[in-house]
């Protein structure tokens, strides 16, 4: 979507916004206050919090920066839900989000509809200018980032109960679409001098520019992403045990957590199991694998004879969008470390520490999940994780 529309785009941006607003609630439809006050772990926030965080975004840094700034709906919850931004001032810790029983989720739900009321009235005005519509919209890919983190961490949440609770049931499955049977088939690339980052004019996050030149060798890409089976099979070669296919900080991480295959998978004498927002269910061997680390993705291809992509030969593949499951499957994990592309510039003040601050440890994957809210994903979009994260949608595609 333009950002740069002749008027009356506030009626068009307060649909969106409406919308956006909407799905947050229908993810947490069915969701009792305990189980949106849970934190399994101190990477996973209470979905309780999102609900308010990201209320508080369009609240800290719109409503109160406008020309009638309605008053704070409570003014703890400038301090209770600021995740990370130190330039709006003191922080709750992320660890201890669990610990916040109150305010309780009717309050939340309560903070939410104050804030919906005020940010619709704001964009009635006419007088809004390109940086308060820039920022709305900032606030609504903000609101659908943490939409796919609703689901991480519910799945998170819910994996550690006994009881095996679904978020959904089966009938209500957006499993990844399976693959065949046989090896992945490769796609040749000339490469050469190409162009990747963001153009136009539709939003993009500012880690996601400016759009410049790199220079690639030829290369081969996978035409699907790893499939269960396949790194089934790696796990039965001994892929945990062989010190030879691991980095260095790698190996002493899984042996120090003693991991053994991905994150979820669960063998008993019926075999494997996996669990998902439906509950445990039977291992698909087709579909795509999901809830590896950066570490085990590069294990598996140095086991299977290949590498992980860096972050441009995988932009280059999906510019000429022809293969299959670089979108709503699994998020990739690229051989790529997240730094700044050459020009970067963040944006002016605290919405400044959006990313730029963390280009830092970690690295970038790209795609989008089936978790991936719809029109959220677009091919120059950088995720990005530390490399033993796999809470996340992520999995992995080979190149050579």
């Amino acid at each position: 979507m333009s950002l740069h529309q002749p008027f009356p785009r506030g009626a068009t941006l307060a649909a969106r916004f409406n919308a956006v607003r909407a799905h947050s609630m229908a993810l947490v439809d069915g969701l009792s206050a305990e189980d949106c006050q849970l934190q399994s772990m101190p990477d996973a926030s209470p979905i309780k919090w999102h609900l308010a965080h990201t209320s508080w975004f369009f609240e800290t840094f719109l409503l109160a920066e406008s020309n009638r700034p309605p008053p704070p709906f409570d003014p703890a919850f400038k301090v209770l839900f600021n995740s990370y931004y130190i330039g709006v001032g003191e922080r709750h810790l992320r660890a201890e989000r669990g610990l916040l029983s109150r305010p309780g989720l009717e309050r939340v739900l309560q903070y939410r509809q104050h804030v919906d009321q005020h940010m619709l009235a704001l964009l009635a005005e006419p007088n809004l200018g390109d940086s308060e519509f820039d920022l709305i919209e900032l606030g609504l890919q903000h609101e659908q980032q943490h939409q796919e983190l609703i689901l991480t961490d519910v799945k998170h949440h819910f994996s550690c109960n006994p009881l095996a609770p679904a978020w959904r049931d089966q009938s209500a499955d957006q499993s990844p679409r399976a693959g065949d049977d046989h090896g992945p088939a490769f796609q040749t690339y000339s490469g050469g001098l190409i162009e990747i980052g963001h153009k136009g004019s539709g939003f993009s996050f500012d880690n996601e520019r400016p759009s410049h030149r790199v220079w690639l060798e030829p290369f081969e890409l996978a035409t699907r992403n790893v499939s269960n089976g396949e790194y089934l099979a790696f796990m039965l070669d001994g892929g945990y045990r062989r010190p030879e296919l691991w980095l260095a900080e790698a190996w002493d991480h899984i042996r120090v957590h003693g991991w053994q295959a991905p994150l979820y998978w669960q063998h008993d004498a019926q075999g494997w199991s996996v669990f998902t927002l439906h509950g445990r269910v039977p291992l698909n061997h087709q579909a795509p694998v999901c809830h590896i680390s950066f570490y085990e993705a590069d294990a598996y291809a140095r086991w299977a004879g290949a590498r992980l992509p860096t972050e441009a030969e995988w932009e280059l593949a999906a510019q000429s969008d022809t293969l299959p499951g670089l979108h709503a499957e699994v998020w990739q994990w690229t051989n790529s470390a997240y730094l700044a592309y050459p020009g970067y510039q963040p944006a002016a003040g605290a919405v400044g520490e959006y990313n730029g601050k963390f280009m830092l440890s970690q690295m970038v994957l790209r795609g989008s999940s089936l978790a991936t809210p719809p029109g959220h994903a677009r091919h120059s979009y950088r995720n990005f994780f530390p490399a033993q994260a796999r809470w996340q949608f992520s999995g992995m595609r080979l190149a050579r």
